[in-house]
């Protein structure tokens, strides 16, 4: 009565080898995952993919997605795409993002969710450096618009601004107190905040040119700042 039983298990054990042979795989090397524009969950196969909007894990298996390598600072850090940017909800969506995605919180996860979340963590803090500060937020935003300015141009800076960006470091130079070096601080603050101001109407009205000009002068006056801060270390 249990002579066919061997015969119908292989036939059973043939069919389930075909099965599970058939199925695609479900574990990636991160990089090859990070490449691939699929718009399904790495690891389970469900709808999901790479991460878009604020979901950063797939909706039925919960493992973090790979990074959404097209998507711009402004976009990851729920901002406006313009140079007026609220810097305290700035900094509390950075908070947010470093919650989910840090590595920390991955140690006993698999490598490849290791991977991301460091590919994460690094796009946040980019993006947040990038957007806090208005000369990086300038360019970056020059940048998505075509325009860029290379690293040692001087723009046709006219001569007057040049000669008072050489008064100013002269004066660096030469300072020698503390009241001294407050002094050229303060106007260099100054300076800044007004180039700000500047550069946001020309955003605010197209005139990227404009800004173009003015980012080129911040970036003289943010080397000044570099300066002032290596002359307050101590030899």
């Amino acid at each position: 009565m249990w002579g066919g039983r061997p015969r119908a298990f292989s036939r059973v054990w043939g069919l389930w080898l075909t099965g599970v042979l058939g199925r695609r795989p479900l574990s990636y090397n991160a990089a090859s995952i990070a490449g691939n524009n699929s718009s399904q969950c790495w690891n389970c196969g469900s709808p999901g993919g790479p991460t878009t909007g604020n979901t950063f894990f797939c909706p039925q298996c919960r493992a973090l997605q790979p990074p959404d390598l097209t998507r711009d600072h402004f976009s990851l850090m729920d901002c406006n795409r313009s140079f007026r940017v609220d810097t305290a909800k700035l900094q509390r969506r950075y908070q947010q993002l470093q919650r989910l995605v840090h590595p920390d919180f991955f140690s006993q996860r698999s490598q490849a969710e290791k991977d991301f979340s460091e590919k994460h963590s690094t796009l946040v803090n980019d993006a947040y450096k990038t957007l806090l500060s208005p000369l990086s937020r300038g360019l970056y935003l020059l940048k998505l618009h075509g325009v860029e300015i290379p690293e040692g141009t001087d723009y046709e800076m006219d001569r007057q601004f040049l000669m008072e960006i050489m008064d100013i470091n002269e004066k660096l130079s030469e300072a020698q107190s503390e009241v001294a070096m407050k002094e050229i601080e303060s106007i260099v603050r100054a300076k800044q905040k007004e180039l700000t101001d500047s550069v946001n109407r020309a955003f605010e009205q197209d005139d990227l040119e404009k800004a173009k000009e003015i980012l080129t002068k911040m970036r003289y006056f943010s080397n000044v700042e570099e300066k002032i801060k290596l002359k307050k270390i101590p030899l």
